[in-house]
């Protein structure tokens, strides 16, 4: 439980420190920043949830967080260049991993 608090804790801190800090990314990258957002809410998400299952591993983690990300990134890359909104995939892949964590996170907890 204190691991979730923790996470929670790290999570409200991220947001605040992003809103707060000056720096900005240029709307060139909007769509890359957005895809690799997802991925890592997809990867925190799993995290809380196989952390409530007792099957939490690190590696599993960190593997996942940067594979997504890669390969969000690259979708959204290769659209740009053949002319196709892949990054839609990615969007929508995330989207509902995250939302059936999220789904899973609150049974537990019911």
């Amino acid at each position: 439980m204190r691991l979730i608090l923790l996470a929670v804790v790290c999570v409200v801190a991220g947001i605040a420190l992003g809103l707060l800090s000056p720096v900005t990314i240029p709307t060139t990258y909007a769509r890359y920043t957005a895809v690799a957002l997802l991925a890592g809410l997809d990867s925190i998400f799993g995290a809380l949830k196989s952390q409530l299952a007792s099957t939490f591993e690190p590696r599993i983690f960190l593997s996942g967080l940067i594979t997504n990300s890669l390969l969000a990134a690259g979708l959204t890359y290769f659209g740009d260049k053949l002319g196709v909104d892949l990054s839609i995939a990615a969007i929508v892949a995330f989207g509902v991993r995250i939302f059936n964590n999220l789904a899973a996170i609150r049974r537990h907890y019911i």
